[in-house]
């Protein structure tokens, strides 16, 4: 009854801590796929933001490459507005100093030389230009190129991280678990060993008991049939003779039983009737 007890008690302790951690292990998986799912969707909407930015950067560069454009014409132009004070004013001292036959030649060269002058000047600014506005754009795309590249390097860290720590929580909870499953089996098997030492120790007891009784019962049955011995005496009966006349019945057939078990009466009868003669004369 005791190990019965034992063994249902431990059915239901192994059952009910198998449940506890099927529930734990089930709450860890779901909090690990919600951590996962929440990484992939901050992934995702990280490199959405990333590339709104750049969709608007390049939408905002022409109007930043116009403006410098812009400035750079103006410095053109203002460049334009010296050189042509510098050719009035050498015009002006050449006139001076040329005979007037031979001023329209010299006028002729030096407007020659003044636009060749301001073309070269111009084929420089526009090049300038050109220059500033591809460097420009190989710069944008280079710095939208390294963000997107130093993105990806961060948020990949960050998901490394996170599956380290779900790695490392998980066989936390694994390692919880064998030791409980251990603890609870030392419980077990200590249980289960004071319960059979108990047993052992009820048996024996038991045992002592049954002997005890059982001597106990010898004693008491010497005892009466000392009595009976001694009362058979003193009633005249011999237990040679009663042996005797056991073992005379046993042998005869039935009808000679019942003959015989009145002979017996008689001669027991007789028997009485002569002790009874053989008593002293005031002993009745």
């Amino acid at each position: 009854m005791l190990l019965r007890h034992h063994e249902k008690t431990q059915e239901l302790e192994y059952r009910q801590q198998k449940a506890v951690h099927a529930l734990r292990e089930e709450q860890v998986k779901n909090q690990h796929d919600t951590e996962l799912a929440n990484q992939a969707e901050y992934m995702k909407r990280t490199e959405r933001e990333m590339r709104k930015k750049h969709a608007l950067e390049l939408k905002q560069q022409p109007k930043s490459l116009k403006q410098k454009e812009m400035m750079v014409r103006k410095q053109f132009r203002e460049t334009c507005k010296v050189q042509t004070r510098q050719y009035k004013a050498l015009k002006a001292q050449i006139l001076l100093s040329t005979p007037k036959e031979q001023q329209k030649t010299v006028i002729k060269k030096l407007k020659e030389e003044q636009r060749r002058k301001l073309a070269l000047l111009g084929d420089q600014y526009e090049q300038s230009i050109a220059e500033m506005l591809q460097k420009q754009c190989i710069k944008l795309d280079e710095s939208q190129e390294l963000q997107c590249q130093q993105m990806k390097e961060r948020l990949q860290y960050e998901l490394e991280i996170l599956i380290a720590y779900q790695s490392k929580n998980k066989m936390q909870a694994q390692a919880q678990r064998e030791r409980e499953k251990n603890e609870l089996q030392d419980r077990v098997d200590i249980r289960k060993k004071l319960l059979e030492k108990k047993m052992l120790d009820e048996n024996r007891r038991f045992i002592e008991e049954r002997g005890e009784r059982i001597r106990y019962l010898h004693e008491k049955q010497e005892k009466e049939l000392e009595d009976f011995d001694e009362e058979s005496v003193r009633q005249g009966f011999s237990a040679l003779a009663i042996a005797e006349m056991s073992l005379a019945l046993g042998d005869m057939s039935r009808d000679d039983f019942d003959g015989e078990c009145s002979l017996s009466g008689s001669m027991l009868s007789l028997a009485h009737s002569n002790s009874s003669t053989s008593f002293p004369p005031n002993s009745v």
